[in-house]
């Protein structure tokens, strides 16, 4: 029998591709919702009609918030009053739920999916495949599984769809909501997306400097790759010598002594996600 699942923010970014890889699934009977007008119209361009927000919750088997973060904690105010027992609350993201933003019920289940996008070293042999920066289009992707509240066999029936929303997935990985809050943001966006902005502004030095910018391009991004092998043992040799010495010269220089105290601690996981989430 189909899943009737409620798809909030049907007509935003992440409910369209939500919508595109589960809404000729038999599994499930899609009911989607969408304040947006100029979302609606778009949708129903493609024969997508939206449900009142009423009819979806009073009908709703599980609830997927395909929503900025900052709003999690608002909606759900009015939406987990209104659903019925047994029901699934699924979160794409994980600060909502680490940040206590999202209001708990006993007899409800509450579940956290998020993507891991495809990997730097992976093995997509077409040009689309290349091209699917974000993954779960036309790239495979791992994800990430935490089951927040609820009874333990629920935590298989998230994984079946949170597999099919990021299709296609390769593996799926069980953490906690709080390690999946160390992972993003404080890993990946917190601390990885900085390093990447500063990439490129080093990368604008150098161009600045006189390199050709398809020469600086190609030198980096060839030396990325290689550099990242040597760091996580994939390429199974070491940096050289006067790699190690430069290093150790610019680390001190780069860093701050206590950038990790600055990120990967709860204080300021916490501090991070109330104020994504809009709560502090």
């Amino acid at each position: 029998m189909a899943i009737r699942v409620a798809l909030m923010g049907a007509g935003g970014k992440m409910g369209g591709r939500i919508t595109r890889n589960i809404r000729n699934l038999p599994d499930y009977e899609v009911m989607y919702v969408e304040i947006s007008q100029d979302a609606q119209v778009e949708m129903s361009k493609h024969g997508i009609h939206t449900t009142s927000q009423e009819e979806a919750l009073s009908k709703a088997e599980v609830v997927i918030l395909a929503l900025p973060d900052r709003y999690i904690g608002r909606v759900t105010q009015d939406i987990v009053p209104k659903l019925q027992p047994g029901a699934m609350v699924m979160s794409l993201d994980p600060a909502a739920a680490y940040a206590g933003v999202i209001p708990l019920r006993e007899d409800l289940s509450y579940f956290v999916a998020h993507p891991c996008h495809t990997s730097l070293f992976n093995e997509e042999t077409t040009d689309e495949a290349r091209q699917d920066w974000f993954g779960g289009v036309h790239a495979a992707q791992d994800i990430v599984c935490a089951l927040h509240q609820g009874p333990e066999n629920d935590y298989a029936k998230g994984e079946v769809i949170a597999r099919h929303i990021y299709a296609p997935v390769i593996d799926s990985y069980r953490v906690t909501v709080e390690q999946m809050a160390i992972l993003e943001p404080a890993l990946v966006e917190t601390f990885a997306a900085t390093l990447v902005t500063a990439l490129k502004e080093a990368f604008d030095e150098a161009v600045k400097m006189g390199v050709p910018p398809k020469a600086a391009e190609a030198f980096l991004m060839g030396h990325l790759r290689t550099e990242i092998g040597i760091v996580f043992g994939y390429a199974g040799f070491p940096f050289s010598d006067g790699a190690k010495l430069a290093i150790t010269q610019a680390y001190d220089k780069i860093f701050k002594p206590d950038w990790k105290a600055q990120i990967f601690t709860r204080d300021a996981l916490k501090e991070s996600v109330a104020q994504i989430t809009d709560s502090l």
